[in-house]
C-alpha cells in the first residue's frame, strides 16, 4: 500500500539521519586522534573505533515501526492517530477501520514527505569540532615540548671552498678550529658564550671576537661584513678580529694560501636584538580630572612598569600652571614613588598618592603630570614614558567688569552667556522663587530659556548648525491656515511670553539662511564618492570623539531650555551642570601644553640700527640637478648578464664584481627580511666558486633574483589598465558635471 511505503521511506530517512550523526563524532575523534599524535594511521583508528562507538550508542538499525508511527502520530495532525492502521493488513479491519485508513493514506502521501526526522546534527557538528580545537591545541602545546631540531638549514661550522681550481697535489690549507666568543652587555644579565656556530644572536652593543686556526700556511684571512672588509690580526697561531654587534647583517670569510689560491665560506647572519624602551602604564585614572576647592584633591597613581633586560629608574614629573594668558607660570617638579625602587627588576608596582595641596595648588591652578621610566642600558639608557594626565582645581572666583555711576552704562545685555552664568543664574531664580509673584517668575524663567537657547545655537555653530531654524526634537509643524498679520507676516502666538530679542535683535546672534525643500535640490550623482566638508556630521573641525561630546552637550541643551521654557528650573539645572562638564572636557581635551623655553635675541649693532641700508643684501639664486638612478642598478644589470650566461658567455673578473655590487644592494634589505633575501645571496655568492659556474646554476640564481627584485618606477604617462563597471560610471559622472 502506498500509505506503508511512505512510513518506511520515513524510518529510512531517520536512520540515514542517525547515521549521519554517528560519522560526524567519528570525524572528531578521528581529528583529535591524528592532530594530537600526527599520526595518519592513527587518525584512521581513532575513526574507526568512533564510528563504532557512536553506532552502538544510537543503535540507528533497531529503528522500530512502532517508534516511526508514534513520532509521525504526534507531529502530523492529518494522520488523526491513526497512522498505525497503514501497517495492519486489511483482511484483518472494519469497514470503519478501513475507510479510516484510506483516509489517513490519502492525507498522508501529501505531508509525510515534507516531515523531518529527529536529529542532532547541529549538536554533533559542534561535537566534532570541538574535538578537532581540542586536537589543535595538544598539537600546539606538544611542540614546545618537543625536543628542538638540532639540524639547522645553514651549517653549523665555517667551511672555505675554493673560488677557482685548485691543482690536486697542491697542498691545501684545512680550517682546524673555530671558537667565536660573544660578550653580551653587562646590564643585561646574560652570560658569556662560546660557540662554533657562525650564525650569531646577541643583544644590541654585544663583543663579538672569531679566533680561527688552520693547519697549513695562510697568507691572510679577511672578513667580508655587508661590503665592508676587515683583516683578521694573527696571534698566537691563529687569526683573531673582534668587533662590537651594532646593527644585524651577514658576513663571510675568505683566504688566501701561499700559491695564491683563495677560498671562501657561506655567507652566516648576525641578528642583533634591540634593547626595548620600558613600557609604563598607568591603571584605573582618568586623563581629566576636576576637584572643587572645598573636597578631598589626591589622585592615586598607580604604575605598572616592564622592561626586557631590567629598570633602572621611575618617576613622575609634575607641572603645576598657575595664570593665564601671558601672566601664566610653570613650575616642574620631580616626585618619587613610595617606598624604595628595585633597579634590575624587569617589572615594578609602583605607587603613589599625589597630594594637589602639597603641591601647593590653588583654585584655578592646573597640574600636568606623567611617569618617565629608564632602563639599565649602557651608555645611554631608553627613556619612556606615559600620557599626559591632567588635573584641575575649579576657580572659585572671576573678575566681572564694572564701571563707576557717574559714567554711562550700556544697558545691551550679555546675548551670550556662559553656561557657568545661566547655572549661577537658575539658582538664584529658584532661591528667589518665593519671594517672586507668578508673572515676574515666568518672565525670568523664559528669559534664561532664551539665554540657553542663545548659547546651544553657538556652540551649533562649531557642529555646522548655522541657522538657529531647524526644528527642536519634538516641535510641532506650524498650521497652515494661522492668522497672519496686516504686512502678510504669520502672527507669532507666543510674541508676548518670549524674549524681545527673540525678533527684532536675532541678527545679532547667528547669521540666518534661507533653507530649501529637499524637492528643490537635484540628488548629488556623486553624493557617496565625496567628502563633504558643508555636512555638520562630516566636517573635520573637530575628531569625532570631540564631535560627539558636542553633539551630546548640544542635546542637553535642548533639555535645559526645554524645562526653563514650562518654568520648571529646578529640572533643568541638572541638565545644565552636564552640558557644563561636557563643555569644560571639550576645552581641556583640545589644550595643548608644551614646555617653556628662553630665548636669547642675536645682540643688535647700534651703528646699523634704523639706518635702512640694505646694499649688502642680494638676492639668493639656487639651482639644483637631480640625477634619475634606478633602484637595484646593479641587480638589474645582473639578471641581463646572467641571461648571457647562460646563452654560453664566458665568466669574467667584470663579472664577479658586479655580482659582488648586487649582493650588497641586495643585503640592505636582507637585514630587514632575512629569509627573502638570504636564498639569492647564497645563490650569488656561489658564483665566485668555479664548480657553481653551470647553466642550471645561473638560471637558479637568475630566477631567484627576478622574484625579489621591485618593479620598475614608471615614466609618467597613460598606462592601460582594467577598468571596471562602477569605474567606469564614476568617470562619466564627473564629465557630465566639469
Amino acid at each position: 500500500m502506498m500509505g506503508d511505503k511512505r512510513l518506511n521511506d520515513f524510518k529510512r530517512r531517520w536512520q540515514l539521519v542517525q547515521y549521519t550523526e554517528c560519522v560526524l563524532y567519528a570525524v572528531g575523534v578521528a581529528g583529535l586522534a591524528y592532530l594530537a599524535s600526527q599520526n595518519f594511521f592513527l587518525g584512521i583508528l581513532g575513526f574507526a573505533l568512533g564510528m563504532a562507538v557512536a553506532v552502538l550508542i544510537f543503535k540507528p538499525w533497531k529503528l522500530s515501526s512502532e517508534q516511526t508511527v508514534a513520532y509521525v502520530d504526534a507531529h502530523v495532525p492529518e494522520a488523526g492517530y491513526s497512522s498505525a492502521l497503514l501497517l495492519m493488513p486489511p483482511s484483518e479491519l472494519s469497514n470503519l477501520s478501513k475507510l479510516q485508513r484510506y483516509r489517513v493514506s490519502t492525507q498522508l502521501d501529501a505531508v509525510i514527505a515534507k516531515l523531518k526526522p529527529p536529529h542532532q546534527l547541529p549538536m554533533a557538528a559542534m561535537v566534532m569540532f570541538g574535538l578537532i580545537m581540542i586536537g589543535m591545541a595538544v598539537q600546539f602545546m606538544l611542540k614546545d615540548f618537543q625536543p628542538k631540531d638540532l639540524t639547522p638549514s645553514t651549517p653549523q661550522s665555517i667551511q672555505f671552498t675554493p673560488l677557482d681550481s685548485v691543482e690536486t697535489n697542491a697542498e691545501i690549507p684545512k680550517l682546524s678550529s673555530t671558537k667565536i666568543t660573544i660578550d653580551q652587555p653587562d646590564y643585561t644579565g646574560i652570560p658569556n658564550i662560546s660557540t662554533e656556530n657562525p650564525n650569531i644572536r646577541a643583544v644590541t652593543g654585544s663583543a663579538i671576537t672569531w679566533r680561527l686556526e688552520f693547519d697549513g700556511e695562510v697568507a691572510n684571512v679577511r672578513m667580508d661584513r655587508m661590503g665592508e672588509i676587515f683583516t683578521l690580526g694573527q696571534k698566537n697561531g691563529g687569526f683573531i678580529l673582534s668587533q662590537t654587534l651594532e646593527a644585524s647583517g651577514f658576513y663571510s670569510f675568505s683566504f688566501e694560501d701561499k700559491n695564491g689560491n683563495k677560498f671562501v665560506t657561506d655567507l652566516y647572519s648576525m641578528e642583533a636584538i634591540i634593547d626595548e624602551a620600558p613600557l609604563v602604564e598607568i591603571d584605573g585614572l582618568d586623563q581629566y580630572s576636576y576637584f572643587e576647592f572645598d573636597e578631598v584633591k589626591q589622585l592615586p597613581v598607580n604604575t605598572k612598569v616592564s622592561d626586557d633586560f631590567g629598570i633602572n629608574d621611575a618617576y613622575i614629573v609634575a607641572t603645576v600652571s598657575k595664570g593665564s594668558g601671558e601672566s601664566v607660570k610653570f613650575r616642574e617638579e620631580t616626585v618619587r614613588f613610595d617606598g624604595t625602587l628595585s633597579k634590575g627588576k624587569k617589572q615594578l608596582q609602583l605607587k603613589r598618592l599625589l597630594d594637589l595641596d602639597k603641591l601647593k595648588m590653588d583654585p584655578g591652578d592646573e597640574l600636568y603630570f606623567y611617569v618617565e621610566a629608564k632602563d639599565n642600558k649602557i651608555p645611554t639608557p631608553n627613556i619612556s614614558r606615559s600620557e599626559t594626565y591632567f588635573a584641575v582645581i575649579r576657580d572659585t572666583v572671576t573678575d566681572d567688569f564694572a564701571v563707576e555711576s557717574t559714567l554711562g552704562v550700556d544697558q545691551m545685555p550679555d546675548y551670550f552667556r556662559s553656561q557657568r552664568q545661566l547655572i549661577i543664574d537658575t539658582e538664584k531664580l529658584i532661591k528667589d522663587q518665593p519671594n517672586l509673584s507668578e508673572k515676574d517668575f515666568k518672565f525670568k524663567s523664559n528669559e534664561l530659556g532664551f539665554d540657553q537657547k542663545s548659547l546651544r545655537l553657538k556652540y551649533g555653530q562649531f557642529m555646522g548648525d548655522e541657522t538657529e531654524l531647524q526644528a527642536a526634537p519634538g516641535q510641532v509643524s506650524s498650521v497652515e491656515n494661522e492668522p497672519e498679520g496686516e504686512e502678510g507676516e504669520e502672527k507669532d502666538v507666543l510674541d508676548g511670553y518670549s524674549h524681545k530679542h527673540d525678533s527684532d535683535n536675532e541678527h545679532n546672534l547667528v547669521e540666518e539662511h534661507e533653507e530649501h525643500g529637499e524637492e528643490d535640490e537635484e540628488e548629488d550623482p556623486l553624493h557617496d564618492y565625496l567628502h563633504n566638508h558643508e555636512d555638520p556630521e562630516e566636517s573635520t573641525l573637530f575628531e569625532k570623539s570631540l564631535k560627539a561630546k558636542l553633539r551630546d552637550a548640544l542635546s542637553i541643551m535642548w533639555d535645559a531650555e526645554l524645562y526653563l521654557r514650562l518654568y520648571q528650573p529646578e529640572k533643568s539645572l541638572p541638565y545644565q551642570y552636564q552640558a557644563l562638564k561636557i563643555i569644560q572636557e571639550i576645552k581641556n581635551s583640545a589644550r595643548i601644553y608644551v614646555h617653556r623655553i628662553g630665548f636669547d635675541p642675536p645682540p643688535i649693532k647700534e651703528e646699523k640700527r634704523l639706518t635702512g641700508n640694505i646694499e649688502p643684501i642680494t638676492n639668493f639664486d639656487k639651482k639644483q640637478e637631480f640625477e634619475y638612478q634606478m633602484s637595484f642598478a646593479s641587480s638589474r644589470k645582473t639578471v641581463s648578464r646572467l641571461e648571457q650566461l647562460i646563452q654560453g658567455f664566458n665568466f669574467t673578473e667584470m663579472d664577479r664584481v658586479l655580482f659582488q655590487d648586487a649582493g650588497n644592494e641586495l643585503a640592505k634589505k636582507a637585514v630587514v627580511e632575512p629569509l627573502k633575501y638570504l636564498k639569492v645571496l647564497q645563490g650569488l655568492r656561489d658564483l665566485d666558486k668555479s664548480v657553481n659556474r653551470t647553466k642550471e646554476h645561473y638560471a637558479t640564481v637568475q630566477k631567484n633574483l627576478l622574484l625579489v627584485l621591485p618593479q620598475v618606477e614608471n615614466n609618467p604617462g597613460k598606462v592601460e589598465a582594467y577598468e571596471d563597471e562602477i569605474n567606469r560610471l564614476f568617470i562619466n559622472e564627473l564629465g557630465k558635471n566639469d
